[in-house]
């Protein structure tokens, strides 16, 4: 299980907006966001780790390699987006990642290249033109390679979780990239989304465990419960009094986890905390590996 991007937002880096107005310009600058953030993440990577510390980190000969290519499609994605947008475009930001050798930026990499694709998925909902449309259906398909090459090639995990994918909320994507963004250029258009209060799984989870949860209550004073997103399903497991709660049994793949004040549906009206990222790798007869 891999619980990662559980630190303090830069929310007024990214100059948040309280009232949100989602169109097909604010999708592409959001995408265009994400992209700058995975083009720095490849660059900044391959350019201090060679080949002979990726076969020397355990990873395979080729890793290195096809981890150029994955770069030079988001460096591609970046000019696309950039140039579909123009003088609306927003800049590349100021980054830090926490890998600190090839091991940990291939499983940094399987982390980002998921969360595109559940931005992608849930984004398209926004879009109103179906040229701009087609051309996120497009990116989206090549994050899901990348995403699936890098756990099951380079990391060895299931290359995905079932028949469906999680369609995250644009709250929910922005909480997850805004703690890799130190600072960006005060000319950016602003986003309208806001980010949640962290959320976080002890190390090494599994389904059926009764974990101890680490997040900020803020104001909440009624129950509340763990909404586990599993392709377009969400599951529900109570929080009790020591912040305790027991993973259902059944999740496979990588899940996403926020905190919820609804116990039947979360939204990012009820969302408490999170989302956190938990990954339970499974073998080819859906059983957890343990």
């Amino acid at each position: 299980m891999k619980s990662a991007v559980l630190t303090t937002l830069a929310v007024a880096a990214l100059g948040v907006m309280a009232a949100p107005v989602i169109d097909d310009v604010t999708v592409l600058n959001f995408a265009l966001t994400l992209e700058h953030l995975e083009n720095a993440f490849y660059s900044g990577a391959l350019a201090k780790y060679d080949e002979k510390a990726f076969t020397d980190a355990g990873l395979p000969s080729f890793s290195r390699a096809r981890f150029v290519e994955v770069g030079q499609h988001e460096q591609a994605h970046v000019d696309f987006l950039t140039k579909a947008l123009g003088d609306k475009a927003t800049k590349p930001c100021t980054y830090s990642f926490p890998y600190t050798d090839p091991k940990s930026f291939a499983a940094l990499s399987q982390t980002l290249e998921g969360v595109g694709v559940t931005a992608y998925t849930g984004a398209a909902q926004y879009i109103t033109s179906k040229k701009y449309l087609t051309v996120a259906a497009s990116v989206l398909a090549t994050e899901a390679r990348h995403a699936s090459w890098v756990a099951g090639a380079v990391n060895k995990v299931n290359p995905w979780s079932g028949a469906l994918d999680v369609p995250l909320s644009p709250n929910d994507v922005f909480s997850l990239a805004a703690p890799f963004i130190k600072s960006c250029p005060s000319s950016n258009p602003p986003l309208p989304f806001k980010a949640f209060p962290t959320l976080e799984f002890p190390t090494g989870s599994k389904p059926g465990q009764k974990v101890i949860l680490k997040f900020d209550k803020g104001s909440s004073t009624g129950d509340l419960f763990v909404a586990f997103f599993t392709g377009l399903s969400q599951e529900f497991a109570p929080i009790t009094k020591d912040n305790s709660v027991t993973i259902p049994q059944d999740l496979v793949g990588t899940v996403y986890a926020v905190v919820s004040s609804n116990a039947t549906v979360a939204t990012d009206d009820n969302t408490v905390a999170g989302p956190a990222i938990l990954t339970f790798n499974f073998d080819t007869k859906g059983m957890v590996i343990q």
